[in-house]
């Protein structure tokens, strides 16, 4: 295996205290490194990684430069959202992974369709980071890894900085948190040196979702929009925009995003955008309005002079998913979140359309 350099806590300290004497000179570069136009892969491309991705030594290009990966890690760890879901749908236990911060409903820091696949690999003693306040740069690097995944993170270039003391990071490609699914999978499995892998898993993942999508052929074509609404201000509202995940897997499943919205969107590496209420009208052509929360939330909304005159909201074809569960931390899709949920999110789906003939 590669020869990782170790470091102790001493070293983290003084090598954090560098970083945030750099945080200035370090940050203007990491935003011009991130800006650039991402090119989704296609189903079978290797994306930024160079040809013969399971021949090492293996180069990875992403946001923060390249990393070498020298031999087939054998020790892989996953820091934060779902990146370990890939590994594991891979068949490989990661030595240490983030717990999971949202949709959990005990305190095991894993959402179900990990601990089912967890339990199917035989780990009944998962190592979980919890690094809700951060990163435990301690617990990564004692968990000894020969490779960290975060294709679909958040990280900056001084986390990327220290994590690169423990081990080679696959980070995300260009912008946080706008990795796709198929981004996702490709580029950790590339990582593991299972690109082969990871594309066939790709393809299995693709033909669940027709397969499932195709019991529902009321929703090709419709036009959606994920919206967040918060009853504590209803001057405002979020969209999560069709470069999201979540909105990126609503047009895999037929649905499209209304120009109206699409062409309010001015920054293409933004996963999100806030519009004032007086901007409701954006949300006239959607057919349906997908987005966090419950009935109470709904009525909230729907009695507000402005939101409340939202076509779809007045008809009631919305999917408000209820905060905190598994459903809605699966709106952020991985191949073990969608063939566990996918079912519940179609026939969700399906019956806010129904309100559209009524």
């Amino acid at each position: 295996m590669l020869v990782k350099q170790k470091f102790s806590l001493l070293a983290i300290f003084i090598l954090a205290v560098l970083m945030i004497s750099l945080v200035g000179c370090s940050g203007q570069q990491s935003n011009s490194t991130t800006a650039s136009t991402s090119k989704e892969p296609s189903k079978t491309e290797s994306g930024d990684s160079k040809e013969g991705a399971s021949e090492f030594p293996i180069t990875i290009n992403h946001a923060f430069g390249e990393t070498v990966i020298e031999s087939k890690p054998e020790r892989v760890a996953t820091i934060q959202w779902a990146n370990h879901d890939v590994a594991l749908a891979l068949g490989v236990v990661p030595v240490g992974f983030s717990a999971a911060n949202y949709g959990v409903q005990d305190d095991s820091g894993l959402l179900p369709w990990t601990a089912e696949k967890l339990k199917e690999l035989g780990a009944d003693k998962p190592n979980v980071f919890q690094d809700t306040d951060g990163l435990d740069f301690e617990a990564i690097s004692d968990a000894n890894p020969d490779v960290i995944l975060a294709a679909y993170s958040g990280i900056t270039q001084e986390d990327y900085d220290v994590l690169s003391q423990i081990a080679p990071v696959v980070p995300y490609q260009t912008s946080p948190w706008l990795t796709t699914w198929r981004e996702q999978v490709l580029y950790n499995a590339t990582g593991m040196g299972m690109k082969a892998e990871g594309e066939q898993l790709i393809k299995d993942t693709e033909k669940l979702i027709q397969d499932k999508a195709s019991k529902y052929p009321e929703i090709k074509g419709k036009k959606v929009a994920w919206v967040n609404f918060s009853a504590k201000d209803m001057s405002k509202f979020n969209i999560y925009t069709p470069a999201d995940p979540r909105g990126e897997f609503l047009t895999e499943l037929g649905m499209i995003y209304p120009d109206s919205i699409k062409n309010q969107i001015t920054d293409p590496n933004s996963y999100s955008m806030e519009l004032s209420a007086e901007n409701a009208d954006s949300l006239y052509d959607a057919d349906i309005i997908i987005g966090y929360g419950d009935d109470s939330l709904y009525q909230a909304v729907k009695a507000d002079p402005l939101l409340g005159k939202i076509p779809a909201i007045e008809r009631g074809s919305v999917v408000f998913i209820g905060n905190g569960t598994p459903l809605a931390a699966s709106g952020n899709p991985n191949p073990l979140s969608i063939a566990y949920t996918i079912d519940e999110y179609l026939e969700l789906i399906g019956g806010a359309i129904d309100k559209l003939n009524e």
